[in-house]
């Protein structure tokens, strides 16, 4: 029994697998396997019985949908009766009846931790001469999406404030760390657009504990700021980012000088941190150590002309001027990346 209950799984994972194929072997094969699947269901705890519509192959039957140009529930399951009626089993019925209410029996939760499961595996199996001087890099960035107009989201992720009632569409903060070599996504992360502990810092925070010691996070000017380099600083990751010049301007002429518009400079700790309790702000150190370079945009389709790099790379024989203004740039990844996705899930934006 045991037996016969692991072949259909392995059959259903192959199901799986082939909803990302369109032709020649696909990076998503060696990555979803049985076991890692079975395991975010147990995980969360999700019982089901042994029929059709299993959790693998619903799984698998919804990604079909989202990605195929008929993203129909019909579509859907008579795409799940020709894959059945090719491997010699007996076809399910046409109705969609049975498949819609096995899809709203997984949790929202199962569909992330599957992507983000996938994304580590791709990510892990990396070439090393895709990373970045031997070191992995990874990247954050917030976006918004639409989501349907019904009561419940509503009330979940409430429209911005200013939209009249009944005029504008429930808007959910999506917040993801995308690994830059081979743009997986690694942490996901969904909040409110607008309240406390709502906006973009806070997600990254949520989702930073996956990041590694020696690994760098590549970032917008929002999240480099100083409570954030400090704490990256004290796991051992190295942060790359955007000066923020409404918070700080670049004085080149103070610090250590490494070189043309290049230096080390001391970041003195804010008089107050609104994140942080009084204890947390007093066991921090008073102040961070920082490099500021600045760099010219010579990209062709960029307004930004110059920019001004912060990070805690401090050594100019491991990374020069240069190396981190083309680091820097190779962030509008993710934006493309984000923008990607999106595309591809069929979501829209909130174009706020």
């Amino acid at each position: 029994m045991r037996h016969s209950q692991q072949g259909r799984i392995r059959q259903q994972v192959n199901f799986l697998r082939r909803q990302f194929r369109q032709e020649g072997h696909r990076p998503f094969t060696d990555v979803l396997s049985a076991e890692n699947l079975s395991q975010a269901l147990k995980d969360m705890a999700v019982c089901w019985k042994d029929r059709i519509f299993t959790p693998l192959v619903t799984l698998g039957v919804f990604l079909g949908q989202v990605l195929s140009a008929d993203p129909s529930c019909r579509a859907a399951v008579a795409r799940l009766i020709a894959h059945r009626v090719s491997q010699g089993l007996k076809p399910c019925r046409s109705e969609t009846g049975a498949y819609c209410p096995a899809r709203k029996r997984l949790p929202e939760s199962f569909f992330s931790t599957v992507a983000c499961q996938v994304g580590r595996a791709l990510d892990a199996q990396v070439d090393h001469h895709w990373l970045w001087k031997g070191r992995r890099v990874h990247l954050f960035d917030g976006t918004t999406v639409n989501l349907p107009d019904t009561p419940e989201n509503q009330a979940a992720d409430p429209q911005v404030y200013n939209q009249h009632q009944g005029l504008g569409f429930p808007i959910a903060r999506v917040g993801a760390i995308i690994s830059l070599a081979c743009g997986a996504i690694l942490n996901l992360g969904v909040c409110q657009y607008a309240g406390e502990e709502q906006g973009e810092v806070s997600l990254l925070r949520k989702l930073w504990d996956i990041l590694c010691p020696g690994e760098i996070l590549l970032t917008d000017r929002l999240m480099a700021n100083w409570l954030n380099i400090c704490e990256l600083k004290q796991r051992g990751i190295d942060l790359v980012g955007r000066l923020n010049k409404a918070n700080r301007k670049a004085d080149f002429r103070r610090g250590k000088r490494l070189g043309p518009q290049d230096h080390i400079v001391r970041w003195p700790k804010p008089k107050t941190i609104r994140s942080v309790d009084r204890e947390t702000y007093l066991a921090l150190p008073d102040s961070v150590t920082v490099r500021e370079a600045k760099i010219q945009v010579k990209q062709p389709g960029f307004r930004t002309k110059s920019i001004v790099v912060v990070t805690t790379l401090l050594d100019p024989a491991e990374a020069t001027r240069e190396d981190l203004g083309a680091l820097y740039l190779a962030r509008w990844n993710n934006e493309l990346d984000l923008r990607a996705i999106k595309s591809t899930m069929q979501q829209r934006s909130s174009h706020l």
